[in-house]
Formats: C-alpha cells, sequence, structure tokens
C-alpha cells in the first residue's frame, strides 16, 4: 500500500517534488522521490522484528540538491543513465559518426554525465494492484543531451511485492541509434549502519570479471575469478581480502552466469549481527560491485556517517565501456526496438 505521498515545492528546482512511500504486508517501507529517480529510504525487519533503515541516503530531497553534494555525488539510490558507469575519453563511435560526451570522471565520462538521469525530475504516478504497489517513473532525455544521440523515452517502474521484493523493471526507445545502459545506485548496509559492510558474507554468482586500468577502464578482458581476491563463489566477508584489490576496494564489473535477458541471481549479501539478508537478481550481463571506497564521513543520517565502506551497491549493467569494445555485450539501440530490464532486490531473514 500506499503509506505517504508528499508534495514538497523545491525553490532550488523552482517546481514541485513527490515523495512516495509504499510498505507490504510485512510491513518493508521504500521511499522514493521523482527527483532522480531516487529510492531515499529502505526498512526492513532483523531477526527480531525490528524495524531500521538499510539504504544509505538522506530524509529530504534538498539534501540530494546541495552543491557540495552534486559537485562529489555517490549517487545515493539513484537512477542512473543514460549510460551507467564510464565511458573511456568521454567518447564513442557508431555507424561512423564520433559522439563527445560531457566527461566527469577525469577524462573519462561516468553514470551519464554532470547532468544525467540522477538529476532529472521525472514524472510520476502511483498503482495499487492485490499483490503489489508502486510507482511509474517516466522521462524524455532530449537528443545530444550530455552528449547522446537520439530523443530518449525512459520508462522506471518501482514495485514493492508481497514477497519481500523491490522490483525495478526500465523500458526504453529511441527516435535515433544510440548507446544506452541504465542502473540503480543503491548502497546497502544490513547492520542498519552500525557497522561498515566488511563483516557481511557475500555471494557472488560470477565465474569471471573484467579488469581494469589505472583509470577505472576495463582493458577488454573477461578473467576468470578463480580464488583470487575477486572470488565470492562460496560466501566470504567482503572485508576477508579487501586490502588486496587496488588499494581502495572493489568497484569492478562481474559476469553473471546466465544468459542475458533471463532472470538470474547475482549476489548474496547477508550481516550475522541482524540476521537481514539480501538477494540482487537482473537480467543483465554484468552487475558491478562497489564497496563504498570513495564515502568518507561527509554525508549522514541521523547522525550516522557514512564513511569509507559504510554500504555496497550492486549496480546492473551492460560492461562499462562496452561502445568501445567490440567483444562485450552490445548497449546499443535502434528506432524500433525497446529496451528492457530488470533488477530485483529481495530481502530476508538468513537461516543462520
Amino acid at each position: 500500500m500506499i503509506i505517504n505521498e508528499k508534495r514538497q515545492y523545491i525553490p532550488a528546482l523552482n517546481q514541485e517534488i513527490t515523495t512516495v512511500t509504499l510498505q507490504n504486508r510485512k510491513h518493508t517501507q521504500v521511499t522514493i522521490t521523482n527527483y532522480g529517480g531516487i529510492i531515499m529510504s529502505i526498512k526492513t525487519p532483523d531477526r527480531r522484528g525490528n524495524f531500521a533503515e538499510i539504504a544509505l541516503g538522506f530524509d529530504d530531497v534538498e539534501d540530494y540538491l546541495t552543491e557540495a553534494y552534486k559537485n562529489n555525488c555517490p549517487y545515493f539510490g539513484a537512477a542512473i543513465g543514460r549510460y551507467a558507469n564510464r565511458i573511456k575519453d568521454g567518447q564513442f563511435t557508431l555507424d561512423g559518426n564520433t559522439y563527445k560526451l560531457a566527461c566527469n570522471n577525469g577524462s573519462n565520462s561516468l553514470h551519464g554525465g554532470p547532468g544525467g538521469f540522477h538529476q532529472k525530475v521525472w514524472q510520476l504516478t502511483t498503482f495499487k494492484e492485490p499483490k503489489r504497489t508502486g510507482v511509474v517513473l517516466t522521462l524524455k532525455s532530449e537528443d545530444m543531451e550530455e552528449g547522446f544521440p537520439g530523443n530518449l523515452e525512459v520508462k522506471m517502474t518501482y514495485t514493492l511485492t508481497f514477497d519481500n521484493e523491490l522490483v525495478i523493471d526500465y523500458e526504453a526507445t529511441t527516435d535515433k541509434k544510440t548507446v544506452i545502459n541504465l542502473t540503480n545506485h543503491s548502497y546497502f548496509n544490513l547492520s542498519s549502519m552500525q557497522h561498515n559492510v566488511l563483516d557481511h558474507l557475500m555471494v557472488l554468482y560470477a565465474d569471471s570479471f573484467t579488469p581494469k586500468d589505472e583509470n577505472d577502464i576495463p582493458t577488454g578482458e573477461i578473467v576468470p575469478v578463480n580464488n583470487s581476491p575477486m572470488d565470492f563463489l562460496l560466501p566470504r566477508k567482503i572485508g576477508e581480502r579487501i586490502s588486496d584489490v587496488d588499494g581502495r576496494g572493489y568497484d569492478h564489473n562481474y559476469v553473471i552466469n546466465g544468459f542475458e535477458g533471463e532472470l538470474n541471481i547475482g549476489a548474496r549479501l547477508v550481516d550475522e549481527s541482524t540476521g537481514r539478508s539480501l538477494e540482487f537478481y537482473t537480467t543483465e550481463p554484468g552487475f558491478q560491485v562497489y564497496s563504498g571506497n570513495y564515502l568518507d564521513g561527509s554525508y549522514n543520517r541521523n547522525e550516522i556517517p557514512f564513511k569509507a565502506h559504510y554500504g555496497i551497491c550492486f549496480e546492473a549493467q551492460k560492461f562499462p565501456d562496452s561502445p568501445n569494445k567490440a567483444n562485450f555485450p552490445s548497449a546499443e539501440l535502434k528506432p524500433g526496438e525497446t529496451y528492457q530490464q530488470t533488477t530485483v532486490y529481495k530481502f530476508g531473514i538468513a537461516d543462520i
């Protein structure tokens, strides 16, 4: 059910923003705003039935609009597009035409550029059905916005089900050949931020990953995890070998076990201190695992600072820099086609 729908005039945007809180029969709550398509809050029970926050973010939409946040954006809970992750040197070639993008990560374009979908005001409607409730967000991205070709029509549907799943369905169409890679950038901490995520147990259903260079761009290789620090085929604590990974931690694309277009499990996360569990599913060929390496305590909720490794992201995606890597799954979208993908976050209590 929809337990709260709030409209708030935001002077910085000179318009009204809507925030909706959904709740299912298990009393899980998810709060979503049409500014940036942001998932602001997710509250789930621990093994004792105590409900608490498990997602990093803010309680007030205006906190996502400060100059400090936008200039050093961690993308808490945001919708990401047109292209999630990085595109090398902020450019790609399509049918002989080279498109130069807005660069916001050194020489790279990251998460659609500085004016990406995480800063757009989406159109929002709500729906309620017998076993699910949710919101539909729509957006039109104009031809050459942030350098991407084509007028792109995007629809995202956020659904909270009776089975304690948060489902995100994406659709998009274009009037000109383009590239597209949409995702959600929620950070999870199943301890309700009582400690960082390094003691969370994690399983990744991925036999291989795409190594990257010093600028976080994939080399083009697909490499088996092979009992390296990248290997989470069996449950391991996130922090067990994190110090052996690129100096900071995990920020890597994993190649999911399964076929693109089918809903495959990508990850399972458990916090033994609370008993909470999270399962992540996607129809995409890959997913980014990001262990909140660059969080530095600048942001907080309820006076709990979000420090390094206080959240972990599972970002469904085509591979980073796919438009420049012929051997990677294609991110192209043509007129007459419909881009579709689904992400599922399933909440539960682990049997531990």
